[in-house]
């Protein structure tokens, strides 16, 4: 029997279909899909397109069979074809020379609502899975564009497609993580579910179209099961020694809230290794501090900050960073080093000192462009970026005012036109009018490859390319011209400085959690974020004094704060805290406390910023609590660390 008549199309099911509900006999259906779905083969001619392009499975036809296959065959025989087919799926995964078979057997089982449902049927869904992470890379490719493609011009456009499948994958982790959960008194480890493996893998591989296509928001990838699931513990050693599976190496399943975890474990255990390792070289060789230690004066604070650091060895950069000002009693548990950053962020920024340009329209700072090239202040530069690194690996927030394009710059990831109308607005929308120009752009503009830029007061005539004042802007060569300028501005003119800044970066910062971020999160965990949700605060604030949520004073608290406009939240917040921003994941997640500091008095409400805790008294009236909370945040300012 030839294998094209033991295949089957939409035609077949529906006359054998018909024959089947005449007689009430499913055998000749049942027996003919046994068939075809029982080798990859028969599988791979079915449902075959008339056109061949752009995907040689007819989709819409496979789908209307399943609707029918679904609706009249007995339910018994619906899960043995789905045992079966399951079956044809595990034979062929080591079927390399017949990989376009493979991808049209699971293509057409794609169509087949039940059998992608975890709730109906999870080892079929496992095995397409598996057969589809052991494809390679091209196929993998090749087999995702089939499946986000449009079966007919009425059909759902390619990114929804894309979103239905993306969706399918999440909800099938989801679904495994959840059962498994309701069924163990234990936490269920996703770590050696095959289909939470295999099903974070496929999802690797919309990720990797998505990089190019930006079919959906980068956060549509984080997958709140395995968030929820996920062991730190076992991850980074799996990570770290690639001893095992380790969501490390899929993090944009992992929102920011998970690295940021991840990465603060990972440096308390390197604080605490650098901490052992320092007592124990102190048995030996003397006097060694265990910390990180900083004598600053303040007003030399970055002189004395860089002439300290140059002296550290990377085992002292790793060490807890402690902040001592001269001349000043205190220790510091925190809050000096917030001080500290706020103090000495201010002074690197400002354009007084000259190593960053704020832009006037956008309100953000960027390296001061230097095209004679002469590299001075490069040791600035790099203690500005070991000074970022610092606050990562101390968990510290910067009020840092920088365009994403930096952060970009640090991951590696290539900057252009789109990064430049967020840093330059005016000059990026000038080079888009340039793009869009449909007239003569050489007699229109008169202009050559070369750009001229005022730094400290002079300006410079600079080449975008060789010869570049004798190269004529022209219709052909625009879009040239405006790449070029792009990459001067990001890149070129300000090279030495950011090769500077990135080496005091990655001093702290380059083999570790860190390379698991996207340059969005990276600037989420510098800079914190704006949105301040203060019912959130509320729920996870603790009391300390015998307070609880239900006293008096608690609520009059709680009643007053929620009435604050957006920018006394942010004064309350930088009063307590000593930061005005939230971190990530939110003030959910800032363990603030609110503490007794004694009965009804006219002192002021006090705050240790190092510990986030606000210290009231048990003011006697709702309006005395309001006056002198009023007073206090009014009169607690400040700039640079947030």
């Amino acid at each position: 029997m030839k294998s094209s008549s033991v295949s089957v199309d939409l035609e077949v099911i529906q006359m054998l279909n018909a024959r089947c509900q005449a007689t009430n006999d499913w055998t000749p259906l049942v027996n003919r899909l046994f068939l075809a779905f029982g080798n990859v083969h028969l599988l791979a001619k079915s449902f075959v397109s008339v056109d061949q392009q752009p995907c040689p499975v007819d989709k819409a036809q496979a789908k209307q069979a399943f609707d029918i296959i679904q609706n009249d065959l007995p339910r018994d025989a619906l899960k043995r074809l789905s045992g079966i087919a399951q079956s044809t799926l595990r034979c062929g995964h080591s079927m390399d020379e017949h990989a376009s078979e493979q991808i049209h057997a699971i293509v057409i089982l794609f169509q087949c609502p039940l059998f992608i449902d975890p709730n109906y049927t999870d080892n079929l869904l496992t095995e397409l899975c598996e057969s589809i992470a052991n494809l390679s890379q091209p196929h993998q490719d090749l087999l995702v564009q089939y499946l986000i493609e449009p079966t007919n011009d009425d059909d759902k456009d390619h990114q929804a497609l894309f979103m239905h499948l993306l969706d399918i994958l999440h909800q099938a982790i989801h679904a495994r993580l959840s059962h498994r959960s309701a069924i163990s008194d234990k936490k269920v480890s996703p770590y050696q579910d095959s289909l939470v493996i295999n099903v974070t893998k496929c999802i690797a591989i919309l990720y990797r179209l998505n990089e190019q296509r930006h079919f959906v928001d980068y956060t549509s990838f984080y997958n709140d099961a395995i968030n929820d699931h996920l062991e730190i513990k076992v991850d980074i050693p799996n990570y770290k020694e690639r001893k095992g599976f380790s969501f490390c190496d899929y993090p944009f399943v992992l929102n920011a809230t998970a690295k940021a975890d991840i990465l603060k474990v990972e440096s308390v255990f390197q604080m605490r290794h650098e901490l052992q390792d320092a007592f124990f070289r102190a048995l030996f060789a003397g006097v060694n501090s265990p910390y990180l230690v900083l004598c600053i004066r303040r007003e030399h604070i970055i002189s004395d900050t860089l002439h300290q650091l140059e002296q550290k060895t990377i085992h002292d950069l790793k060490k807890q960073l402690r902040v001592q000002f001269v001349g000043e009693e205190g220790v510091d548990e925190g809050g000096v080093q917030k001080e500290f950053f706020q103090l000495i962020i201010r002074d690197l920024f400002d354009p007084k000192y000259g190593m960053f340009t704020m832009n006037e329209e956008s309100r953000l700072y960027w390296f001061t462009p230097n095209p004679s090239q002469t590299g001075e202040n490069t040791a600035e530069f790099k203690l500005a970026g070991l000074l970022l690194a610092l606050a990562v690996y101390n968990s510290v927030i910067l009020d840092l005012h920088l365009p994403l394009a930096l952060y970009k710059k640090l991951m590696g990831v290539e900057v252009g036109l789109e990064d430049l109308k967020q840093l330059d607005p005016s000059l990026a929308r000038g080079l888009e009018r340039l793009l869009l120009f449909e007239g003569d752009v050489q007699a229109e503009f008169e202009r050559s490859f070369q750009v001229d830029m005022e730094t400290f007061g002079h300006v410079f005539t600079v080449d975008l390319k060789p010869m570049g004042g004798e190269i004529k802007l022209t219709n052909e060569n625009k879009h040239e011209f405006v790449d070029l300028y792009a990459k001067f501005i990001l890149n070129e003119s300000i090279q030495k400085e950011f090769d500077a800044f990135r080496e005091g970066f990655e001093l702290l910062c380059h083999d570790n959690a860190i390379n698991i971020f996207r340059p969005e999160e990276i600037e989420q965990l510098i800079c914190g974020s704006s949105d301040l949700d203060f019912e959130a605060l509320e729920k996870s604030t603790v009391y300390d004094g015998g307070w609880t949520k239900d006293s008096p004073i608690i609520r009059h608290f709680w009643e007053i704060v929620h009435e604050f406009s957006y920018e006394e939240k942010k004064k309350l917040l930088f009063f307590a805290t000593g930061s005005d921003r939230a971190p990530i994941g939110g003030l959910g997640k800032l363990q603030f406390v609110i503490a007794k500091n004694g009965a009804d008095s006219d002192r002021l409400p006090t705050s240790h910023t190092c510990y986030n805790v606000l210290l009231l008294c048990e003011y006697n009236s709702k309006e005395k609590l309001r006056e002198r909370l009023m007073t206090s945040i009014s009169n607690a300012e400040g700039f640079g660390m947030i």
